[in-house]
Protein backbone atom coordinates (compact mmCIF):
# COMPACT_ATOMS: atom_id res chain seq x y z
CA UNK A 1 0.00 0.00 0.00
CA UNK A 2 1.24 3.53 -0.72
CA UNK A 3 2.29 5.66 2.19
CA UNK A 4 1.83 9.35 2.79
CA UNK A 5 3.97 11.62 5.00
CA UNK A 6 3.83 11.07 8.74
CA UNK A 7 2.31 13.76 10.92
CA UNK A 8 5.05 16.22 11.71
CA UNK A 9 4.99 16.05 15.49
CA UNK A 10 3.19 14.96 18.63
CA UNK A 11 1.49 18.35 18.58
CA UNK A 12 0.05 17.55 15.16
CA UNK A 13 -1.20 14.19 16.38
CA UNK A 14 -2.89 15.96 19.27
CA UNK A 15 -4.50 18.31 16.78
CA UNK A 16 -5.86 15.34 14.85
CA UNK A 17 -7.51 14.06 18.01
CA UNK A 18 -8.88 17.47 18.93
CA UNK A 19 -6.74 17.65 22.06
CA UNK A 20 -4.87 20.91 21.49
CA UNK A 21 -5.73 23.37 24.26
CA UNK A 22 -7.60 26.51 23.22
CA UNK A 23 -5.99 29.88 23.86
CA UNK A 24 -8.20 32.70 25.14
CA UNK A 25 -9.86 34.54 22.25
CA UNK A 26 -9.06 38.23 21.85
CA UNK A 27 -11.64 39.03 19.16
CA UNK A 28 -8.89 39.75 16.62
CA UNK A 29 -7.76 36.17 16.05
CA UNK A 30 -8.86 34.04 13.08
CA UNK A 31 -11.62 31.52 13.68
CA UNK A 32 -9.67 28.70 12.00
CA UNK A 33 -5.93 28.40 12.67
CA UNK A 34 -2.95 26.05 12.45
CA UNK A 35 -3.78 24.74 8.98
CA UNK A 36 -1.44 22.07 7.70
CA UNK A 37 -1.53 19.36 5.07
CA UNK A 38 -1.18 15.89 6.57
CA UNK A 39 -1.59 13.79 3.44
CA UNK A 40 -0.77 14.31 -0.25
CA UNK A 41 -2.37 12.11 -2.92
CA UNK A 42 -1.55 11.05 -6.48
CA UNK A 43 -3.59 13.01 -9.00
CA UNK A 44 -2.36 10.92 -11.94
CA UNK A 45 -3.69 7.77 -10.26
CA UNK A 46 -7.15 9.29 -9.87
CA UNK A 47 -6.71 9.63 -6.11
CA UNK A 48 -8.89 12.72 -5.92
CA UNK A 49 -10.54 12.85 -2.47
CA UNK A 50 -14.23 13.62 -2.81
CA UNK A 51 -15.81 13.02 0.59
CA UNK A 52 -14.91 12.16 4.17
CA UNK A 53 -16.23 10.23 7.16
CA UNK A 54 -14.49 10.20 10.53
CA UNK A 55 -13.60 7.24 12.72
CA UNK A 56 -13.89 7.34 16.50
CA UNK A 57 -10.13 7.83 16.97
CA UNK A 58 -10.01 10.84 14.65
CA UNK A 59 -8.70 8.97 11.63
CA UNK A 60 -10.56 9.39 8.35
CA UNK A 61 -12.23 7.35 5.63
CA UNK A 62 -12.11 9.06 2.22
CA UNK A 63 -13.59 8.37 -1.18
CA UNK A 64 -11.22 8.70 -4.13
CA UNK A 65 -13.65 9.60 -6.90
CA UNK A 66 -11.87 8.58 -10.08
CA UNK A 67 -9.84 5.75 -8.56
CA UNK A 68 -13.18 4.24 -7.36
CA UNK A 69 -11.58 3.61 -3.97
CA UNK A 70 -12.49 3.99 -0.33
CA UNK A 71 -9.37 4.49 1.78
CA UNK A 72 -8.54 4.86 5.45
CA UNK A 73 -6.06 7.56 6.45
CA UNK A 74 -4.53 6.85 9.84
CA UNK A 75 -3.22 9.33 12.38
CA UNK A 76 0.32 8.16 11.62
CA UNK A 77 -0.13 9.28 8.02
CA UNK A 78 -0.59 5.90 6.33
CA UNK A 79 -3.32 5.06 3.85
CA UNK A 80 -4.94 1.69 3.36
CA UNK A 81 -7.45 0.82 0.66
CA UNK A 82 -10.64 -0.39 2.34
CA UNK A 83 -12.52 -1.20 -0.85
CA UNK A 84 -12.53 -0.68 -4.60
CA UNK A 85 -15.81 -0.24 -6.43
CA UNK A 86 -16.35 -2.30 -9.62
CA UNK A 87 -14.67 -1.49 -12.90
CA UNK A 88 -17.78 -0.73 -14.97
CA UNK A 89 -17.69 -1.26 -18.70
CA UNK A 90 -18.63 1.81 -20.74
CA UNK A 91 -19.55 4.17 -17.89
CA UNK A 92 -21.69 7.11 -18.94
CA UNK A 93 -22.23 9.18 -15.82
CA UNK A 94 -23.77 12.57 -16.64
CA UNK A 95 -21.34 15.51 -16.44
CA UNK A 96 -18.26 13.43 -15.57
CA UNK A 97 -18.57 10.52 -18.09
CA UNK A 98 -16.64 8.19 -15.78
CA UNK A 99 -17.51 5.85 -12.94
CA UNK A 100 -16.98 7.79 -9.70
CA UNK A 101 -17.39 7.06 -6.01
CA UNK A 102 -18.70 10.18 -4.30
CA UNK A 103 -20.41 10.58 -0.90
CA UNK A 104 -19.59 8.49 2.15
CA UNK A 105 -21.32 7.92 5.49
CA UNK A 106 -20.26 5.81 8.46
CA UNK A 107 -22.47 3.92 10.90
CA UNK A 108 -21.51 3.52 14.57
CA UNK A 109 -20.57 -0.13 13.99
CA UNK A 110 -18.05 0.88 11.33
CA UNK A 111 -20.13 0.00 8.30
CA UNK A 112 -19.48 2.41 5.44
CA UNK A 113 -21.99 3.50 2.81
CA UNK A 114 -20.95 5.18 -0.44
CA UNK A 115 -22.57 6.56 -3.57
CA UNK A 116 -21.38 5.09 -6.85
CA UNK A 117 -22.29 6.93 -10.08
CA UNK A 118 -21.72 5.10 -13.36
CA UNK A 119 -24.47 5.93 -15.86
CA UNK A 120 -25.42 2.23 -15.71
CA UNK A 121 -27.39 -0.12 -13.48
CA UNK A 122 -24.49 -0.11 -11.02
CA UNK A 123 -25.42 3.44 -9.99
CA UNK A 124 -26.64 3.55 -6.41
CA UNK A 125 -25.69 3.19 -2.76
CA UNK A 126 -23.14 0.55 -1.83
CA UNK A 127 -22.28 -0.92 1.57
CA UNK A 128 -18.81 -1.85 2.84
CA UNK A 129 -18.48 -4.05 5.93
CA UNK A 130 -16.48 -2.79 8.95
CA UNK A 131 -12.79 -3.07 8.18
CA UNK A 132 -13.33 -3.28 4.43
CA UNK A 133 -14.08 -5.99 1.92
CA UNK A 134 -16.16 -6.45 -1.20
CA UNK A 135 -18.71 -3.66 -1.65
CA UNK A 136 -22.38 -4.63 -2.00
CA UNK A 137 -25.02 -2.57 -3.77
CA UNK A 138 -27.99 -2.07 -1.44
CA UNK A 139 -30.04 0.39 -3.47
CA UNK A 140 -30.26 1.30 -7.14
CA UNK A 141 -30.52 4.94 -8.19
CA UNK A 142 -31.33 6.27 -11.68
CA UNK A 143 -28.38 5.94 -14.08
CA UNK A 144 -29.45 9.27 -15.58
CA UNK A 145 -28.52 11.00 -12.32
CA UNK A 146 -25.34 11.69 -10.36
CA UNK A 147 -25.70 10.75 -6.68
CA UNK A 148 -23.22 12.98 -4.89
CA UNK A 149 -23.44 13.72 -1.15
CA UNK A 150 -24.62 11.00 1.24
CA UNK A 151 -25.93 11.27 4.81
CA UNK A 152 -27.02 8.66 7.34
CA UNK A 153 -29.76 9.10 9.95
CA UNK A 154 -29.28 6.06 12.18
CA UNK A 155 -32.14 7.07 14.49
CA UNK A 156 -34.61 6.75 11.64
CA UNK A 157 -32.60 4.02 9.89
CA UNK A 158 -32.39 5.83 6.54
CA UNK A 159 -29.84 7.21 4.11
CA UNK A 160 -30.25 10.42 2.10
CA UNK A 161 -28.45 10.88 -1.24
CA UNK A 162 -28.25 14.24 -3.04
CA UNK A 163 -28.51 13.90 -6.83
CA UNK A 164 -26.63 16.72 -8.57
CA UNK A 165 -28.20 16.14 -12.00
CA UNK A 166 -31.79 15.22 -11.17
CA UNK A 167 -32.09 17.79 -8.37
CA UNK A 168 -33.48 15.19 -6.01
CA UNK A 169 -32.83 14.01 -2.47
CA UNK A 170 -33.28 10.23 -2.46
CA UNK A 171 -34.28 8.37 0.71
CA UNK A 172 -33.25 4.73 1.14
CA UNK A 173 -33.62 2.31 4.10
CA UNK A 174 -30.28 1.79 5.83
CA UNK A 175 -30.76 -1.95 5.40
CA UNK A 176 -31.25 -1.48 1.67
CA UNK A 177 -34.21 -1.42 -0.65
CA UNK A 178 -36.02 0.82 -3.12
CA UNK A 179 -35.14 4.51 -3.25
CA UNK A 180 -37.84 7.16 -2.79
CA UNK A 181 -37.66 10.68 -4.21
CA UNK A 182 -37.91 12.37 -0.80
CA UNK A 183 -37.42 16.00 -1.87
CA UNK A 184 -37.45 17.73 -5.26
CA UNK A 185 -37.95 21.23 -6.64
CA UNK A 186 -36.28 24.17 -8.29
CA UNK A 187 -34.09 24.96 -5.28
CA UNK A 188 -32.43 21.55 -5.62
CA UNK A 189 -32.02 21.53 -9.38
CA UNK A 190 -28.86 22.45 -11.29
CA UNK A 191 -28.56 25.53 -13.47
CA UNK A 192 -26.52 23.88 -16.18
CA UNK A 193 -24.05 21.93 -14.03
CA UNK A 194 -24.19 20.54 -10.47
CA UNK A 195 -27.31 21.11 -8.38
CA UNK A 196 -27.87 19.38 -5.03
CA UNK A 197 -24.43 18.33 -3.83
CA UNK A 198 -23.44 18.10 -0.16
CA UNK A 199 -25.91 16.78 2.40
CA UNK A 200 -26.12 16.44 6.19
CA UNK A 201 -28.73 15.47 8.78
CA UNK A 202 -28.79 17.99 11.63
CA UNK A 203 -31.29 18.73 14.39
CA UNK A 204 -34.44 17.39 12.76
CA UNK A 205 -33.69 18.52 9.22
CA UNK A 206 -31.79 17.53 6.09
CA UNK A 207 -29.39 20.24 4.91
CA UNK A 208 -28.31 20.36 1.26
CA UNK A 209 -25.95 22.57 -0.76
CA UNK A 210 -26.66 23.57 -4.37
CA UNK A 211 -23.39 24.19 -6.19
CA UNK A 212 -24.79 25.98 -9.24
CA UNK A 213 -27.02 28.29 -7.22
CA UNK A 214 -24.52 28.89 -4.41
CA UNK A 215 -27.09 28.12 -1.74
CA UNK A 216 -27.30 26.23 1.52
CA UNK A 217 -30.75 24.72 2.06
CA UNK A 218 -32.64 23.25 5.01
CA UNK A 219 -35.45 20.71 4.61
CA UNK A 220 -37.35 19.89 7.82
CA UNK A 221 -38.20 16.24 8.45
CA UNK A 222 -41.88 16.09 9.41
CA UNK A 223 -43.22 13.71 12.07
CA UNK A 224 -44.38 11.32 9.34
CA UNK A 225 -40.84 11.40 7.84
CA UNK A 226 -41.90 13.36 4.76
CA UNK A 227 -40.02 16.43 3.62
CA UNK A 228 -41.12 19.88 4.71
CA UNK A 229 -40.73 22.99 2.54
CA UNK A 230 -37.21 23.79 1.34
CA UNK A 231 -35.75 26.80 3.18
CA UNK A 232 -32.78 28.81 1.92
CA UNK A 233 -30.39 29.38 4.83
CA UNK A 234 -27.55 31.11 2.94
CA UNK A 235 -26.72 32.28 -0.58
CA UNK A 236 -23.80 33.77 -2.54
CA UNK A 237 -21.69 30.70 -1.70
CA UNK A 238 -20.29 30.31 -5.20
CA UNK A 239 -19.34 26.74 -6.01
CA UNK A 240 -20.35 25.34 -2.62
CA UNK A 241 -19.62 21.62 -2.39
CA UNK A 242 -19.93 19.62 0.82
CA UNK A 243 -20.04 21.16 4.31
CA UNK A 244 -20.08 20.36 8.03
CA UNK A 245 -21.53 21.88 11.17
CA UNK A 246 -19.04 23.63 13.44
CA UNK A 247 -20.89 22.70 16.63
CA UNK A 248 -24.41 21.89 17.75
CA UNK A 249 -25.90 25.09 16.33
CA UNK A 250 -26.45 26.21 12.74
CA UNK A 251 -22.95 27.53 12.02
CA UNK A 252 -21.45 25.73 9.02
CA UNK A 253 -18.02 25.32 7.44
CA UNK A 254 -18.49 24.99 3.68
CA UNK A 255 -16.05 23.98 0.93
CA UNK A 256 -16.16 26.43 -2.00
CA UNK A 257 -14.67 24.23 -4.67
CA UNK A 258 -14.00 26.55 -7.61
CA UNK A 259 -12.37 29.35 -5.63
CA UNK A 260 -10.38 26.99 -3.41
CA UNK A 261 -11.72 28.39 -0.15
CA UNK A 262 -13.60 27.35 2.99
CA UNK A 263 -16.29 29.67 4.32
CA UNK A 264 -17.74 29.97 7.82
CA UNK A 265 -21.50 30.45 7.39
CA UNK A 266 -23.36 31.99 10.32
CA UNK A 267 -26.90 31.20 11.39
CA UNK A 268 -27.97 34.55 9.83
CA UNK A 269 -26.69 33.41 6.42
CA UNK A 270 -23.66 35.70 6.34
CA UNK A 271 -20.27 34.15 5.64
CA UNK A 272 -16.57 34.84 6.00
CA UNK A 273 -13.60 33.09 4.40
CA UNK A 274 -11.49 31.16 6.90
CA UNK A 275 -9.19 29.04 4.69
CA UNK A 276 -7.73 29.75 1.24
CA UNK A 277 -5.24 28.27 -1.27
CA UNK A 278 -2.42 29.88 0.72
CA UNK A 279 -3.28 27.41 3.50
CA UNK A 280 -2.87 24.52 1.07
CA UNK A 281 -6.40 24.13 -0.33
CA UNK A 282 -6.66 22.91 -3.93
CA UNK A 283 -10.34 22.87 -4.95
CA UNK A 284 -11.77 21.65 -1.62
CA UNK A 285 -14.61 19.15 -1.87
CA UNK A 286 -15.68 18.35 1.68
CA UNK A 287 -15.34 19.35 5.32
CA UNK A 288 -15.64 17.36 8.54
CA UNK A 289 -15.41 18.59 12.14
CA UNK A 290 -14.57 16.61 15.28
CA UNK A 291 -14.47 18.77 18.41
CA UNK A 292 -12.23 21.67 17.41
CA UNK A 293 -10.46 19.78 14.64
CA UNK A 294 -11.37 20.66 11.05
CA UNK A 295 -10.67 18.26 8.18
CA UNK A 296 -10.78 19.44 4.55
CA UNK A 297 -10.27 17.31 1.46
CA UNK A 298 -9.02 18.89 -1.78
CA UNK A 299 -9.46 17.12 -5.11
CA UNK A 300 -7.43 19.55 -7.28
CA UNK A 301 -9.69 18.84 -10.27
CA UNK A 302 -9.38 22.41 -11.55
CA UNK A 303 -6.00 23.43 -10.14
CA UNK A 304 -4.49 20.07 -11.22
CA UNK A 305 -2.02 20.32 -8.36
CA UNK A 306 -1.73 18.53 -5.00
CA UNK A 307 -4.91 16.73 -3.98
CA UNK A 308 -4.63 16.49 -0.21
CA UNK A 309 -6.11 16.20 3.25
CA UNK A 310 -5.72 19.30 5.41
CA UNK A 311 -6.26 19.63 9.16
CA UNK A 312 -6.84 22.87 11.03
CA UNK A 313 -7.99 24.07 14.43
CA UNK A 314 -11.36 25.67 15.13
CA UNK A 315 -10.81 28.34 17.75
CA UNK A 316 -14.43 28.64 18.87
CA UNK A 317 -17.07 26.00 19.53
CA UNK A 318 -20.40 27.04 18.05
CA UNK A 319 -23.26 25.89 20.29
CA UNK A 320 -26.99 26.06 19.86
CA UNK A 321 -27.29 29.85 20.15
Amino acid sequence: MPRIPRLASAATAALALGLTAAAPATGDEPVVTDARIVAHFDLAAGRTPENIALEGDGSADLTFAFARQVVHVGLDGTTDVRATLPDVANPNTPLVHSAVVTGIARAHDGTLYVNFATGTGETGIWRIAPGGGTPEQIAALPPTGLPNGLALDERRGVLYAADSVLGTVWRVPQSGGPATAWATGTQLRPAGGFGANGIKVHRGAVWVSNSDRGTLLRIPVREDDTAGPVETQASALDGIDDFAFAGTGRTVLAALNGSGRVALVGRDGSHTIVLTPTDGLSNPTSVAVRGRTVYVTSAALIARHDPNLLLARLRHYFGRL
